[in-house]
Protein backbone atom coordinates (compact mmCIF):
# COMPACT_ATOMS: atom_id res chain seq x y z
CA UNK A 1 0.00 0.00 0.00
CA UNK A 2 3.24 2.61 1.01
CA UNK A 3 4.34 1.77 -2.44
CA UNK A 4 0.98 2.85 -4.03
CA UNK A 5 0.90 5.74 -2.15
CA UNK A 6 4.25 7.27 -3.52
CA UNK A 7 3.30 6.31 -7.40
CA UNK A 8 -0.01 8.17 -6.34
CA UNK A 9 0.85 11.23 -5.27
CA UNK A 10 3.25 12.64 -7.65
CA UNK A 11 0.86 11.72 -10.63
CA UNK A 12 -2.18 13.75 -8.86
CA UNK A 13 0.85 16.77 -8.60
CA UNK A 14 2.38 16.41 -12.38
CA UNK A 15 -1.81 14.84 -14.21
CA UNK A 16 -3.61 17.97 -12.82
CA UNK A 17 -5.88 19.62 -15.36
CA UNK A 18 -4.40 22.72 -17.06
CA UNK A 19 -6.72 24.74 -14.32
CA UNK A 20 -4.42 23.55 -11.50
CA UNK A 21 -2.98 27.47 -10.11
CA UNK A 22 0.23 28.27 -10.98
CA UNK A 23 2.79 27.15 -13.25
CA UNK A 24 4.60 23.62 -12.96
CA UNK A 25 7.67 22.97 -11.61
CA UNK A 26 10.53 21.85 -13.91
CA UNK A 27 11.71 18.44 -13.59
CA UNK A 28 15.29 19.74 -13.91
CA UNK A 29 15.02 22.06 -10.72
CA UNK A 30 14.00 18.89 -8.51
CA UNK A 31 16.40 16.81 -9.80
CA UNK A 32 19.35 19.51 -9.38
CA UNK A 33 17.59 19.86 -5.83
CA UNK A 34 17.74 16.29 -4.94
CA UNK A 35 21.46 16.17 -5.59
CA UNK A 36 22.05 19.85 -3.56
CA UNK A 37 19.57 20.22 -0.74
CA UNK A 38 18.59 23.91 -2.40
CA UNK A 39 15.45 24.23 -4.60
CA UNK A 40 14.90 28.11 -5.79
CA UNK A 41 11.47 28.64 -6.65
CA UNK A 42 10.89 32.12 -6.19
CA UNK A 43 9.39 34.58 -8.81
CA UNK A 44 6.88 31.81 -10.89
CA UNK A 45 3.54 33.32 -9.78
CA UNK A 46 2.77 30.04 -7.71
CA UNK A 47 -0.35 30.30 -5.98
CA UNK A 48 -0.07 27.05 -4.76
CA UNK A 49 3.00 25.05 -4.05
CA UNK A 50 2.55 21.81 -5.94
CA UNK A 51 2.47 18.22 -3.65
CA UNK A 52 5.21 16.95 -5.03
CA UNK A 53 7.42 19.90 -3.66
CA UNK A 54 6.55 18.89 0.27
CA UNK A 55 7.09 15.25 -0.94
CA UNK A 56 10.36 15.51 -2.80
CA UNK A 57 12.40 13.67 -0.76
CA UNK A 58 9.67 11.18 -0.04
CA UNK A 59 8.60 10.00 -3.20
CA UNK A 60 9.84 8.06 -6.12
CA UNK A 61 10.98 10.34 -8.80
CA UNK A 62 9.56 10.97 -12.41
CA UNK A 63 12.72 9.97 -13.85
CA UNK A 64 12.57 6.29 -11.66
CA UNK A 65 9.46 6.13 -12.54
CA UNK A 66 9.86 5.45 -16.27
CA UNK A 67 12.77 3.19 -16.03
CA UNK A 68 15.52 5.30 -17.53
CA UNK A 69 18.99 4.55 -17.19
CA UNK A 70 21.23 6.12 -15.20
CA UNK A 71 25.36 6.90 -14.48
CA UNK A 72 26.83 6.39 -11.61
CA UNK A 73 26.24 10.40 -10.95
CA UNK A 74 22.40 10.34 -11.54
CA UNK A 75 21.48 7.58 -9.20
CA UNK A 76 18.33 8.97 -8.05
CA UNK A 77 18.02 7.04 -4.29
CA UNK A 78 21.39 9.08 -3.67
CA UNK A 79 19.72 11.76 -2.98
CA UNK A 80 20.19 14.68 -0.58
CA UNK A 81 17.30 15.90 2.18
CA UNK A 82 16.35 19.51 0.86
CA UNK A 83 18.03 22.17 3.36
CA UNK A 84 17.14 25.10 1.75
CA UNK A 85 13.82 26.01 0.16
CA UNK A 86 13.10 29.60 -1.27
CA UNK A 87 9.09 30.65 -2.00
CA UNK A 88 9.67 34.39 -2.23
CA UNK A 89 7.79 36.52 -4.69
CA UNK A 90 5.44 34.37 -5.65
CA UNK A 91 1.17 34.70 -5.53
CA UNK A 92 1.10 32.28 -1.79
CA UNK A 93 -1.75 32.44 0.26
CA UNK A 94 -1.07 30.42 2.74
CA UNK A 95 1.27 27.04 3.54
CA UNK A 96 -0.05 23.80 3.96
CA UNK A 97 1.02 21.90 7.09
CA UNK A 98 3.03 18.91 4.75
CA UNK A 99 5.78 21.28 5.31
CA UNK A 100 6.58 19.18 8.18
CA UNK A 101 7.68 16.80 5.18
CA UNK A 102 10.94 18.44 5.08
CA UNK A 103 12.12 18.31 8.56
CA UNK A 104 15.77 18.88 7.61
CA UNK A 105 14.91 22.53 6.60
CA UNK A 106 17.87 24.69 7.67
CA UNK A 107 16.18 28.33 5.42
CA UNK A 108 12.85 28.78 4.46
CA UNK A 109 12.01 31.80 2.88
CA UNK A 110 8.71 32.95 1.81
CA UNK A 111 9.22 36.89 1.85
CA UNK A 112 7.00 38.46 -0.81
CA UNK A 113 4.09 36.27 -0.67
CA UNK A 114 0.10 37.25 0.25
CA UNK A 115 0.48 34.86 3.38
CA UNK A 116 -1.94 35.79 5.88
CA UNK A 117 -1.47 33.12 8.51
CA UNK A 118 1.48 30.64 9.27
CA UNK A 119 0.80 26.68 9.51
CA UNK A 120 1.38 25.09 12.99
CA UNK A 121 3.22 22.60 11.60
CA UNK A 122 6.52 25.07 11.10
CA UNK A 123 7.13 23.74 14.88
CA UNK A 124 7.89 20.81 13.84
CA UNK A 125 11.11 21.86 11.50
CA UNK A 126 13.37 21.29 14.52
CA UNK A 127 16.74 22.01 12.54
CA UNK A 128 15.14 25.60 11.17
CA UNK A 129 17.74 28.11 11.63
CA UNK A 130 16.31 31.28 9.14
CA UNK A 131 12.94 31.90 8.69
CA UNK A 132 11.83 34.38 6.13
CA UNK A 133 8.43 35.65 5.86
CA UNK A 134 8.59 39.14 5.84
CA UNK A 135 6.41 41.28 3.06
CA UNK A 136 3.33 39.54 3.88
CA UNK A 137 0.07 39.82 5.58
CA UNK A 138 0.38 38.40 8.87
CA UNK A 139 -1.46 38.85 11.60
CA UNK A 140 -0.58 36.62 14.08
CA UNK A 141 2.89 33.92 15.06
CA UNK A 142 1.25 30.68 15.99
CA UNK A 143 2.89 29.44 19.21
CA UNK A 144 4.20 26.38 17.29
CA UNK A 145 6.82 28.91 16.20
CA UNK A 146 8.58 29.20 19.56
CA UNK A 147 9.63 25.45 19.75
CA UNK A 148 12.45 26.32 16.96
CA UNK A 149 15.35 26.06 19.26
CA UNK A 150 17.87 26.29 16.83
CA UNK A 151 16.54 29.51 14.43
CA UNK A 152 18.93 32.05 14.52
CA UNK A 153 17.02 34.81 12.40
CA UNK A 154 13.91 35.93 11.90
CA UNK A 155 11.98 38.29 9.65
CA UNK A 156 8.65 39.62 10.18
CA UNK A 157 8.88 42.53 8.59
CA UNK A 158 6.46 44.35 6.56
CA UNK A 159 3.19 42.28 8.08
CA UNK A 160 -0.02 43.40 9.95
CA UNK A 161 1.15 42.11 13.62
CA UNK A 162 -0.31 43.32 16.37
CA UNK A 163 0.75 41.25 19.25
CA UNK A 164 3.60 38.91 19.71
CA UNK A 165 3.64 35.14 21.52
CA UNK A 166 4.74 35.32 24.70
CA UNK A 167 6.80 32.55 24.59
CA UNK A 168 9.26 34.72 22.36
CA UNK A 169 11.86 34.48 24.67
CA UNK A 170 12.03 30.37 24.05
CA UNK A 171 14.24 31.10 21.05
CA UNK A 172 17.37 31.41 23.00
CA UNK A 173 19.50 31.19 19.81
CA UNK A 174 18.17 33.88 17.69
CA UNK A 175 20.52 36.53 16.50
CA UNK A 176 18.98 38.59 14.34
CA UNK A 177 15.17 39.68 14.80
CA UNK A 178 13.31 41.89 12.20
CA UNK A 179 10.18 43.21 13.44
CA UNK A 180 9.52 46.69 11.76
CA UNK A 181 6.86 47.79 10.00
CA UNK A 182 4.06 45.98 11.72
CA UNK A 183 1.40 46.86 14.44
CA UNK A 184 2.79 46.59 17.38
CA UNK A 185 1.90 48.31 20.74
CA UNK A 186 4.14 46.48 23.08
CA UNK A 187 6.99 43.78 23.49
CA UNK A 188 7.01 40.78 25.52
CA UNK A 189 8.57 40.97 28.66
CA UNK A 190 10.20 37.49 27.13
CA UNK A 191 12.51 39.31 24.92
CA UNK A 192 14.74 39.42 28.29
CA UNK A 193 15.63 36.08 27.61
CA UNK A 194 16.93 36.71 24.10
CA UNK A 195 20.12 36.60 25.24
CA UNK A 196 22.53 35.76 22.14
CA UNK A 197 20.30 38.20 20.03
CA UNK A 198 22.79 40.65 18.07
CA UNK A 199 20.30 42.59 16.17
CA UNK A 200 17.08 43.97 16.91
CA UNK A 201 14.77 46.19 14.90
CA UNK A 202 11.56 47.53 15.94
CA UNK A 203 11.24 50.33 13.64
CA UNK A 204 7.71 51.85 12.49
CA UNK A 205 5.25 50.02 15.16
CA UNK A 206 3.17 51.82 17.77
CA UNK A 207 5.35 51.42 20.81
CA UNK A 208 5.07 53.76 23.69
CA UNK A 209 7.04 52.52 25.96
CA UNK A 210 10.20 49.55 25.72
CA UNK A 211 10.33 47.40 28.37
CA UNK A 212 13.28 47.75 30.97
CA UNK A 213 14.40 44.16 30.80
CA UNK A 214 15.40 43.95 27.38
CA UNK A 215 18.50 45.63 28.78
CA UNK A 216 19.36 41.70 29.85
CA UNK A 217 20.54 41.09 25.99
CA UNK A 218 23.89 40.83 26.69
CA UNK A 219 24.63 40.59 22.93
CA UNK A 220 23.03 43.52 21.55
CA UNK A 221 24.90 45.44 19.08
CA UNK A 222 22.29 47.04 16.89
CA UNK A 223 18.65 48.27 18.27
CA UNK A 224 16.70 50.20 16.28
CA UNK A 225 13.35 51.71 17.32
CA UNK A 226 12.97 54.59 14.56
CA UNK A 227 9.61 55.65 13.89
CA UNK A 228 6.93 54.68 17.23
CA UNK A 229 5.84 57.00 19.84
CA UNK A 230 8.45 56.60 22.51
CA UNK A 231 8.23 59.31 24.98
CA UNK A 232 11.45 58.06 27.09
CA UNK A 233 14.21 55.52 27.08
CA UNK A 234 14.08 53.32 30.05
CA UNK A 235 17.70 54.17 31.71
CA UNK A 236 18.30 50.03 31.98
CA UNK A 237 18.81 50.46 28.38
CA UNK A 238 22.53 52.01 29.31
CA UNK A 239 23.42 48.87 31.28
CA UNK A 240 23.84 47.03 27.69
CA UNK A 241 26.89 46.23 27.11
CA UNK A 242 27.40 45.30 23.67
CA UNK A 243 25.05 47.98 22.33
CA UNK A 244 26.50 49.71 19.19
CA UNK A 245 24.23 51.56 17.65
CA UNK A 246 20.86 52.85 18.86
CA UNK A 247 18.14 54.47 16.16
CA UNK A 248 15.67 56.32 18.34
CA UNK A 249 14.55 58.83 15.26
CA UNK A 250 11.05 59.95 14.46
CA UNK A 251 9.53 59.39 18.52
CA UNK A 252 8.46 62.03 21.00
CA UNK A 253 11.38 62.15 22.99
CA UNK A 254 11.65 65.63 25.07
CA UNK A 255 15.32 64.55 26.20
CA UNK A 256 18.20 62.38 25.58
CA UNK A 257 18.64 59.27 27.30
CA UNK A 258 21.91 59.23 29.87
CA UNK A 259 24.15 56.42 28.72
CA UNK A 260 26.73 55.71 31.90
CA UNK A 261 27.79 52.27 30.93
CA UNK A 262 27.12 52.01 26.89
CA UNK A 263 30.80 52.11 26.90
CA UNK A 264 30.82 50.57 23.26
CA UNK A 265 28.19 52.88 21.76
CA UNK A 266 29.48 54.32 18.29
CA UNK A 267 26.40 55.58 16.92
CA UNK A 268 23.26 57.36 18.25
CA UNK A 269 20.74 58.54 16.13
CA UNK A 270 17.89 60.69 17.95
CA UNK A 271 16.72 62.91 15.14
CA UNK A 272 13.17 63.78 14.70
CA UNK A 273 11.34 64.11 18.39
CA UNK A 274 11.20 66.93 20.69
CA UNK A 275 14.54 67.31 22.34
CA UNK A 276 15.09 70.38 23.89
CA UNK A 277 18.02 70.12 26.20
CA UNK A 278 21.24 68.79 25.16
CA UNK A 279 24.03 68.99 28.57
CA UNK A 280 26.93 67.49 29.70
CA UNK A 281 25.32 64.68 31.67
CA UNK A 282 23.99 63.27 28.28
CA UNK A 283 27.92 63.33 26.31
CA UNK A 284 30.36 62.85 29.30
CA UNK A 285 29.60 59.09 29.45
CA UNK A 286 30.12 58.12 25.31
CA UNK A 287 34.15 57.78 24.77
CA UNK A 288 33.44 56.18 21.92
CA UNK A 289 30.42 57.77 20.00
CA UNK A 290 31.49 58.59 16.18
CA UNK A 291 28.29 59.42 15.14
CA UNK A 292 25.59 61.77 16.97
CA UNK A 293 22.18 62.53 14.98
CA UNK A 294 20.19 65.06 16.40
CA UNK A 295 18.53 66.79 13.38
CA UNK A 296 15.02 68.16 13.08
CA UNK A 297 15.08 68.73 17.53
CA UNK A 298 14.34 72.08 19.30
CA UNK A 299 18.02 72.54 20.77
CA UNK A 300 18.57 75.80 21.83
CA UNK A 301 22.35 75.32 22.87
CA UNK A 302 25.46 73.26 22.22
CA UNK A 303 27.27 72.34 25.81
CA UNK A 304 30.77 73.03 25.99
CA UNK A 305 31.12 69.21 26.94
CA UNK A 306 30.72 68.40 23.77
CA UNK A 307 34.93 68.45 23.55
CA UNK A 308 34.07 64.82 25.56
CA UNK A 309 33.58 63.08 22.28
CA UNK A 310 36.99 62.64 21.01
CA UNK A 311 36.18 60.44 18.63
CA UNK A 312 33.22 62.08 16.98
CA UNK A 313 33.35 61.95 13.27
CA UNK A 314 30.00 62.96 12.35
CA UNK A 315 27.84 65.56 14.12
CA UNK A 316 24.24 66.51 13.23
CA UNK A 317 22.87 69.50 14.41
CA UNK A 318 20.51 70.65 11.51
CA UNK A 319 17.40 71.88 12.03
CA UNK A 320 17.10 73.04 15.70
CA UNK A 321 17.23 76.52 17.46
CA UNK A 322 20.77 76.70 18.14
CA UNK A 323 22.11 80.41 17.91
CA UNK A 324 25.72 79.89 19.31
CA UNK A 325 28.34 77.12 18.89
CA UNK A 326 31.01 76.59 21.50
CA UNK A 327 34.55 77.24 20.68
CA UNK A 328 35.16 73.79 21.98
CA UNK A 329 33.08 72.11 18.97
CA UNK A 330 36.79 73.08 16.98
CA UNK A 331 38.66 70.95 19.39
CA UNK A 332 37.12 67.51 17.91
CA UNK A 333 40.00 65.85 16.25
CA UNK A 334 38.13 63.40 14.13
CA UNK A 335 35.05 65.53 13.68
CA UNK A 336 34.50 64.77 9.47
CA UNK A 337 30.97 66.00 8.93
CA UNK A 338 29.51 69.11 10.64
CA UNK A 339 25.72 69.89 9.56
CA UNK A 340 23.93 73.13 11.02
CA UNK A 341 21.51 74.12 8.40
CA UNK A 342 18.32 75.67 9.48
CA UNK A 343 19.46 76.99 12.99
CA UNK A 344 19.30 80.66 13.54
CA UNK A 345 23.27 80.94 14.03
CA UNK A 346 23.87 84.63 14.00
CA UNK A 347 27.56 84.62 14.27
CA UNK A 348 30.72 82.08 14.22
CA UNK A 349 33.73 83.62 15.84
CA UNK A 350 36.52 83.64 13.24
CA UNK A 351 38.76 81.47 15.37
CA UNK A 352 36.21 78.76 15.65
CA UNK A 353 35.70 79.04 12.01
CA UNK A 354 39.32 78.33 11.36
CA UNK A 355 38.88 75.42 13.51
CA UNK A 356 35.97 74.01 11.19
CA UNK A 357 37.95 74.70 7.95
CA UNK A 358 38.86 70.61 7.12
CA UNK A 359 35.61 69.55 7.99
CA UNK A 360 32.87 68.67 5.72
CA UNK A 361 30.22 71.50 6.74
CA UNK A 362 26.87 71.19 5.51
CA UNK A 363 26.32 74.97 6.89
CA UNK A 364 29.17 77.19 7.97
CA UNK A 365 29.17 80.77 7.56
CA UNK A 366 31.67 82.19 5.07
CA UNK A 367 34.95 83.95 6.37
CA UNK A 368 33.13 87.60 5.07
CA UNK A 369 29.90 86.37 7.28
CA UNK A 370 32.03 86.28 10.29
CA UNK A 371 30.95 89.61 11.97
CA UNK A 372 27.84 89.76 13.71
CA UNK A 373 24.58 89.88 11.04
CA UNK A 374 22.18 92.73 12.70
CA UNK A 375 19.36 91.97 10.20
CA UNK A 376 16.50 89.62 11.17
CA UNK A 377 17.02 85.82 9.71
CA UNK A 378 14.87 84.98 6.78
CA UNK A 379 11.49 83.25 7.70
CA UNK A 380 12.65 80.03 6.28
CA UNK A 381 15.60 79.63 7.98
CA UNK A 382 13.87 77.12 10.78
CA UNK A 383 11.94 75.84 7.86
CA UNK A 384 12.03 71.83 8.67
CA UNK A 385 12.25 68.94 6.09
CA UNK A 386 10.11 66.64 8.16
CA UNK A 387 7.38 69.46 7.46
CA UNK A 388 8.18 68.79 3.89
CA UNK A 389 8.60 65.01 1.83
CA UNK A 390 11.66 66.53 0.59
CA UNK A 391 15.03 66.16 2.24
CA UNK A 392 17.10 69.09 1.22
CA UNK A 393 20.03 68.46 3.56
CA UNK A 394 20.27 64.83 1.33
CA UNK A 395 20.03 66.77 -1.98
CA UNK A 396 22.39 69.50 -1.18
CA UNK A 397 25.06 67.77 1.09
CA UNK A 398 25.11 64.06 -0.85
CA UNK A 399 23.68 64.63 -3.98
CA UNK A 400 20.94 62.22 -3.50
CA UNK A 401 17.52 62.34 -4.06
CA UNK A 402 15.87 59.95 -2.19
CA UNK A 403 12.46 58.37 -1.86
CA UNK A 404 12.40 55.07 -0.69
CA UNK A 405 10.53 52.55 1.64
CA UNK A 406 7.46 55.03 1.45
CA UNK A 407 4.89 51.78 -0.59
CA UNK A 408 4.18 54.99 -2.84
CA UNK A 409 2.91 54.13 -6.18
CA UNK A 410 4.10 57.20 -7.49
CA UNK A 411 7.26 59.58 -6.84
CA UNK A 412 5.89 63.02 -5.60
CA UNK A 413 6.45 65.81 -8.10
CA UNK A 414 7.96 68.76 -5.40
CA UNK A 415 11.08 65.49 -5.17
CA UNK A 416 11.93 66.13 -8.95
CA UNK A 417 10.82 69.99 -8.33
CA UNK A 418 13.62 70.37 -5.65
CA UNK A 419 16.06 69.00 -7.83
CA UNK A 420 16.54 72.07 -10.49
CA UNK A 421 18.62 73.93 -8.63
CA UNK A 422 21.13 71.21 -7.41
CA UNK A 423 22.00 68.57 -9.61
CA UNK A 424 21.77 64.86 -7.97
CA UNK A 425 24.08 62.11 -8.33
CA UNK A 426 21.99 59.32 -7.06
CA UNK A 427 18.49 58.49 -7.05
CA UNK A 428 16.70 55.41 -4.49
CA UNK A 429 13.34 55.36 -5.47
CA UNK A 430 13.65 51.44 -3.77
CA UNK A 431 11.15 49.34 -1.88
CA UNK A 432 7.64 51.74 -3.01
CA UNK A 433 5.16 50.27 -4.98
CA UNK A 434 6.07 51.35 -8.54
CA UNK A 435 4.90 50.12 -11.83
CA UNK A 436 7.06 52.28 -14.14
CA UNK A 437 10.07 54.27 -14.35
CA UNK A 438 9.08 57.58 -12.94
CA UNK A 439 8.71 59.70 -16.11
CA UNK A 440 10.81 62.96 -14.61
CA UNK A 441 13.54 60.73 -13.96
CA UNK A 442 14.57 61.98 -17.66
CA UNK A 443 14.71 65.54 -15.88
CA UNK A 444 18.23 64.16 -14.40
CA UNK A 445 20.23 62.78 -17.06
CA UNK A 446 22.73 65.38 -17.06
CA UNK A 447 23.90 64.50 -13.80
CA UNK A 448 22.73 61.48 -12.29
CA UNK A 449 25.01 58.14 -12.11
CA UNK A 450 23.48 56.08 -9.88
CA UNK A 451 19.67 54.78 -9.86
CA UNK A 452 18.44 51.89 -7.53
CA UNK A 453 14.17 51.32 -8.50
CA UNK A 454 14.74 47.72 -6.54
CA UNK A 455 12.07 46.40 -4.18
CA UNK A 456 8.86 47.76 -6.99
CA UNK A 457 6.65 46.13 -8.98
CA UNK A 458 7.89 47.35 -12.20
CA UNK A 459 7.47 45.39 -15.45
CA UNK A 460 9.33 47.04 -18.09
CA UNK A 461 11.38 49.81 -18.06
CA UNK A 462 10.52 53.26 -20.52
CA UNK A 463 12.72 55.23 -22.69
CA UNK A 464 13.62 57.82 -19.98
CA UNK A 465 15.36 55.55 -18.24
CA UNK A 466 17.57 54.86 -21.33
CA UNK A 467 18.27 58.81 -21.81
CA UNK A 468 20.20 59.40 -18.61
CA UNK A 469 23.69 58.90 -20.48
CA UNK A 470 25.99 59.16 -17.48
CA UNK A 471 24.56 56.07 -15.55
CA UNK A 472 26.83 54.14 -13.93
CA UNK A 473 25.03 52.18 -11.79
CA UNK A 474 21.63 50.77 -11.94
CA UNK A 475 19.87 49.02 -9.33
CA UNK A 476 16.14 47.18 -11.11
CA UNK A 477 16.50 44.03 -8.43
CA UNK A 478 13.10 42.70 -6.95
CA UNK A 479 10.94 43.97 -10.31
CA UNK A 480 8.64 41.95 -12.66
CA UNK A 481 11.05 42.37 -15.50
CA UNK A 482 10.92 40.08 -18.25
CA UNK A 483 12.86 42.02 -20.92
CA UNK A 484 15.07 45.14 -21.49
CA UNK A 485 15.03 47.17 -24.32
CA UNK A 486 17.06 48.16 -27.15
CA UNK A 487 17.40 51.76 -26.65
CA UNK A 488 19.44 50.81 -23.25
CA UNK A 489 22.34 50.32 -25.68
CA UNK A 490 22.91 54.19 -25.29
CA UNK A 491 23.87 53.86 -21.42
CA UNK A 492 27.40 53.54 -22.77
CA UNK A 493 28.96 54.28 -19.11
CA UNK A 494 26.88 51.55 -17.87
CA UNK A 495 28.98 49.51 -15.39
CA UNK A 496 27.13 47.44 -13.26
CA UNK A 497 23.40 45.99 -13.33
CA UNK A 498 21.25 44.32 -10.79
CA UNK A 499 18.47 42.46 -12.20
CA UNK A 500 18.25 39.67 -9.81
CA UNK A 501 14.52 38.23 -8.40
CA UNK A 502 13.18 39.56 -11.40
CA UNK A 503 11.20 37.30 -14.67
CA UNK A 504 13.87 37.27 -16.87
CA UNK A 505 13.96 33.52 -19.18
CA UNK A 506 16.43 34.98 -21.80
CA UNK A 507 19.80 36.71 -20.68
CA UNK A 508 19.01 39.97 -22.00
CA UNK A 509 20.71 40.74 -25.32
CA UNK A 510 21.00 44.23 -24.71
CA UNK A 511 23.34 43.68 -22.31
CA UNK A 512 25.59 42.26 -24.78
CA UNK A 513 26.05 45.69 -26.37
CA UNK A 514 26.85 47.64 -23.68
CA UNK A 515 30.78 47.48 -23.45
CA UNK A 516 31.62 49.35 -20.11
CA UNK A 517 29.90 46.34 -17.82
CA UNK A 518 31.61 45.32 -14.85
CA UNK A 519 29.40 43.30 -13.08
CA UNK A 520 26.03 41.74 -13.70
CA UNK A 521 23.97 40.67 -11.43
CA UNK A 522 21.20 37.92 -12.95
CA UNK A 523 20.68 35.51 -9.82
CA UNK A 524 16.87 34.01 -9.16
CA UNK A 525 15.62 34.35 -12.16
CA UNK A 526 14.71 31.49 -15.25
CA UNK A 527 17.11 31.95 -17.55
CA UNK A 528 17.68 28.96 -19.97
CA UNK A 529 20.76 29.94 -21.88
CA UNK A 530 23.27 32.50 -22.04
CA UNK A 531 25.52 33.41 -25.48
CA UNK A 532 29.56 32.54 -24.76
CA UNK A 533 30.28 35.52 -28.04
CA UNK A 534 28.64 37.82 -26.59
CA UNK A 535 29.72 38.10 -23.42
CA UNK A 536 33.10 37.85 -24.98
CA UNK A 537 32.40 41.12 -26.06
CA UNK A 538 32.48 43.05 -22.75
CA UNK A 539 35.81 42.94 -22.53
CA UNK A 540 35.66 44.44 -18.67
CA UNK A 541 33.19 42.17 -17.62
CA UNK A 542 34.32 40.60 -14.05
CA UNK A 543 31.17 39.63 -12.33
CA UNK A 544 28.71 37.51 -13.90
CA UNK A 545 26.23 35.99 -11.61
CA UNK A 546 23.41 33.58 -12.94
CA UNK A 547 22.75 31.62 -9.50
CA UNK A 548 19.13 30.27 -8.98
CA UNK A 549 18.12 30.16 -13.35
CA UNK A 550 17.48 27.12 -15.60
CA UNK A 551 20.31 26.81 -17.13
CA UNK A 552 20.64 23.29 -18.74
CA UNK A 553 23.80 23.33 -20.00
CA UNK A 554 27.24 25.77 -20.53
CA UNK A 555 28.21 26.30 -23.81
CA UNK A 556 32.43 25.83 -23.60
CA UNK A 557 33.37 29.00 -24.90
CA UNK A 558 32.37 30.76 -21.78
CA UNK A 559 36.08 29.45 -20.77
CA UNK A 560 36.86 31.83 -23.42
CA UNK A 561 36.28 34.72 -20.83
CA UNK A 562 39.26 35.57 -19.42
CA UNK A 563 38.61 38.72 -17.85
CA UNK A 564 35.66 37.05 -15.29
CA UNK A 565 37.06 36.74 -12.08
CA UNK A 566 33.71 35.32 -10.64
CA UNK A 567 31.67 33.31 -12.19
CA UNK A 568 28.23 32.44 -9.65
CA UNK A 569 26.48 29.13 -11.05
CA UNK A 570 25.04 27.45 -7.94
CA UNK A 571 21.30 26.54 -8.69
CA UNK A 572 21.20 25.70 -11.86
CA UNK A 573 19.62 22.13 -13.16
CA UNK A 574 22.35 21.58 -15.61
CA UNK A 575 24.90 18.39 -14.92
CA UNK A 576 28.33 19.46 -15.80
CA UNK A 577 30.08 21.10 -14.52
CA UNK A 578 29.59 19.17 -11.35
CA UNK A 579 29.61 20.53 -7.82
CA UNK A 580 32.95 19.45 -7.15
CA UNK A 581 34.13 21.65 -9.77
CA UNK A 582 31.93 24.84 -9.00
CA UNK A 583 33.42 24.77 -5.64
CA UNK A 584 36.61 25.16 -6.59
CA UNK A 585 36.14 28.44 -7.96
CA UNK A 586 35.99 30.65 -10.85
CA UNK A 587 39.27 30.18 -12.20
CA UNK A 588 38.61 26.22 -12.45
CA UNK A 589 35.41 26.45 -13.77
CA UNK A 590 36.42 28.68 -16.76
CA UNK A 591 39.51 25.94 -17.45
CA UNK A 592 37.16 23.09 -17.09
CA UNK A 593 35.08 24.31 -20.07
CA UNK A 594 38.17 25.47 -21.96
CA UNK A 595 38.86 21.56 -21.76
CA UNK A 596 35.71 21.15 -23.42
CA UNK A 597 35.89 22.84 -26.59
CA UNK A 598 36.27 20.86 -29.84
CA UNK A 599 39.45 20.63 -31.18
Amino acid sequence: MAAARRVRDPRAGFGRPAAEPGPAVPQGLLRAARKSGQLNLAGRSLSEVPQHVWRINLDTPEEARHNLSFGAADRWWEQTDLTKLILASNKLQSLSEDVKLLPALTVLDVHDNQLTSLPSALGQLENLQKLDVSHNKLRSIPEEVMQLSHLKSLLLHHNELSHLPDGFGQLVNLEELDLSNNHLTDIPTSFALLINLVRLNLACNQLSSLPADISAMKSLRQLDCSKNYLETVPSKLATMASLEQLYLRKNKLRSLPEFPSCKLLKELHAGENQIEILNAENLKHLNSLSVLELRDNKIKSVPDEITLLQKLERLDLANNDISRLPYTLGNLPQLKFLALEGNPLRTIRRDLLKCLTQCESDYLLSPDDVTTVNEEPPVTAMTLPSESRVNMHAITSLKLLEYSEKQAAVIPDDMFDAVRSNPVTTVNFSKNQLNEVPPRIVELKDSVCDVNLGFNKISSISSELCVLHKLTHLDIRNNFLTSLPEEMEALTRLQLINLSFNRFKAFPSVLYCIPALETILLSDNQVGCVDAQGLRALVGLGTLDLRNNDLLQLPPELGHCQSLRTLLLEGNPFRTPRAAVLAKGTAAVLEYLRSRIPA
